[in-house]
């Protein structure tokens, strides 16, 4: 079977299409048989006061874009120039993750963008941690 299968834990909540559904009291597994739908884990989700850092706030506006809380085309643009910003500043793996991020925000595709700088986090925050006066900056 073909799909993107789903595994939630008890009592775990999942946005499908701009809708809030819960888990009952046992796991379970779903499988999304159609291909344009908007799914988000609220595991998956940070609050807006979280987004405080570069890779955070293009995480961040992918996510209000996924969640249908943001209009596509205008996220789209605030990923581009967020990503864009950042295309110079990770090496390596973090690097080819940011180039990732920037086709996937072009074709839209917003849950691949979150998968892409999410792994990185705490590489950026070591990042800043060494450079208080860019944390500074950054942050701004």
């Amino acid at each position: 079977m073909t799909g993107l299968v789903i595994k939630l834990k008890p009592n775990e909540k999942v946005l499908v299409n701009g809708v809030l559904l819960q888990n009952g009291d046992r796991a379970a597994k779903l499988r999304v048989r159609s291909s344009d739908v908007s799914i988000l884990r609220a595991r998956d989700a940070i609050p807006k006061d979280e987004a405080n850092t570069p890779l955070k706030r293009v995480y961040y506006i992918a996510q209000l874009a996924l969640a249908g809380e943001a209009d596509a085309d205008l996220a789209v643009g605030e990923l581009l120039q967020g990503l864009s910003a950042l295309k110079g500043v990770f090496p390596g793996e973090a690097g080819d993750d940011v180039m990732r991020a920037i086709d996937a925000a072009q074709e839209k595709k917003f849950f691949v963008v979150m998968r892409a700088v999410k792994k990185h986090f705490e590489f950026e925050r070591a990042l800043l941690e060494r450079a208080p006066g860019m944390a500074q900056a950054m942050a701004s």
